[in-house]
């Protein structure tokens, strides 16, 4: 399962953010502590938490499974992660374009070019001449002479060595670059077939197909890369097309009950763009792609069943030292890093603005530019600092970003597990204190997360 490609992410643009002065003085007291804690033992450890893999826009994947595994149809599925559309209708059998590769050229399959007759059993090359017309010839060395471009050679199915098979027709120019650009002319429902496998597991529910195969239909001819000789490409920059070897009985299934529908909004064609998985809530087109054209059926919804299947990015997370992250974060840490708070949200818990926090103050940065730094799946995250330190007054430290209400539990390693002893109230600051029943390695629990652990008393 692939998701599409959105546009290069934007700048960095950082600014200075005045966080609550006495939360940052607090913050950077128990940091000093923690950095000059003498015999004391003290850790600092840097956690992330996320959902979803994928731009966010549209259709998730792993949520329409869902959707179909609790008996909803492909209809109920294209209205409820495309609002406010209709389905409609276009036809079936309209050539789209599809760049298959570019370079060296061959083919095998073909019983014609243009009114020369082929052998499908032969295998022929076709290469660039210096007046940019096409020559055709036989592996063998026989040349059949030379072709104005684009050059057509049909067959069923013809195959690309090293590339696929197909149908249709392919299609033959020069690159630009001294090689031949090869393309797919082919219907668009037979298109559809080698999109649905290549997107979607064959063996999900009918509904989960139907709508990946009219989702992958309107987008087809809803999008065009504007390039000279074709609309598509067959990865994910469009989206991803196997051909011939891509089709399954499951999946041509799916585009044959669907043939020729697609998703309109007040009439017309709807950009259906789709991603693997939503983390629990889709997007706003505008705030994924800043600059993009709000639009009514691109707004972030509730996607409730996208843990479907055993869904491995629906929850996700990773930890590091608070050093290691200061590095990530490089220039935008300002003194020593304390954490990292989300500002501002979208219509789902992704990212549009946080703020890096320092112990001399913080620097603004965007969700798409943590996505960046730290390699997320998506910018649906959440950053959380956890300072501990031990000694003979008890365990201490801190919990960042400061929760409004909360508690740690203190848990105490025994045997080889983890082992709740006591718990603290989070307090002013984000900070917990507790006192220890004796010497041993401990560590708090927050939200889930395990805190580094240290020794004491």
């Amino acid at each position: 399962m692939r998701s599409l490609t959105p546009p290069p992410y934007l700048n960095r643009v950082a600014r200075l953010v005045r966080p609550r002065a006495a939360v940052l003085a607090c913050l950077a007291a128990v940091s000093s502590a923690l950095a000059g804690a003498g015999g004391a033992t003290a850790a600092s450890s840097f956690y992330i938490s996320g959902g979803g893999a994928g731009h966010g826009i549209g259709m998730s994947q792993y949520g329409a499974y869902g959707y179909a595994l609790h008996g909803k149809d492909y209809q109920f599925i294209l209205a409820h992660y495309y609002q406010g559309t209709q389905l409609g209708s276009t036809d079936p059998d309209q050539i789209v374009r599809v760049l298959l590769a570019t370079g060296s050229a061959s083919f095998t399959g073909a019983t014609s070019a243009g009114r020369t007759q082929l052998d499908p059993s032969t295998t022929y090359d076709v290469t660039v001449l210096a007046n940019s017309a096409l020559q055709l010839q036989a592996q063998s060395g026989k040349s059949l002479g030379s072709f104005a471009a684009p050059l057509t050679v049909s067959g069923s199915p013809l195959q690309v060595p090293g590339v696929g098979t197909y149908r249709g027709t392919l299609q033959f120019s020069p690159d630009g670059h001294g090689g031949v650009q090869t393309v797919d002319a082919v219907g668009l429902d037979d298109y559809v077939r080698g999109v649905v496998a290549a997107e979607m597991p064959a063996g999900w529910s009918p509904a989960a197909l139907q709508a990946q195969a009219v989702a992958a239909r309107t987008y087809a001819i809803t999008t065009t890369v504007g390039a000279s000789g074709y609309d598509l490409y067959s990865d994910t920059r469009s989206q991803m097309y196997g051909g011939v070897a891509a089709e399954t009985p499951s999946t041509d299934a799916a585009v044959a009950a669907t043939s020729g529908q697609i998703v309109t909004y007040d009439g017309r064609p709807a950009v259906t763009y789709f991603f693997a998985s939503s983390g629990g809530h889709t997007e706003n087109v505008e705030n994924v792609w800043p600059g993009a054209t709000p639009e009514p059926w691109l707004r972030g919804v509730p996607d409730p069943y996208d843990g479907a299947g055993g869904d491995p990015y629906h929850r996700w997370g990773s930890q590091m030292s608070i050093a290691a992250a200061a590095a990530r974060l490089a220039g935008l840490v300002k003194g020593r890093l304390i954490g990292i708070t989300v500002t501002k949200h979208g219509a789902s818990p992704r990212i549009l603005q946080a703020a890096v926090v320092g112990s001399r103050g913080s620097a603004s940065v965007s969700g798409s530019d943590l996505q960046s730094i730290f390699g997320l799946a998506t910018t649906y995250a959440a950053f959380t600092t956890i300072s501990t330190l031990a000694s003979s007054g008890g365990l201490t430290g801190t919990v960042y970003p400061v929760p409004r209400h909360g508690a740690v539990a203190v848990q105490l390693r025994v045997a080889g597990t983890w082992r709740t002893i006591t718990g603290a109230s989070i307090g002013r600051g984000g900070a917990y204190s507790a006192s220890l029943p004796g010497s041993g390695r401990y560590r708090i629990e927050y939200d889930h997360l395990g805190g580094p652990a240290v020794t004491g008393p």
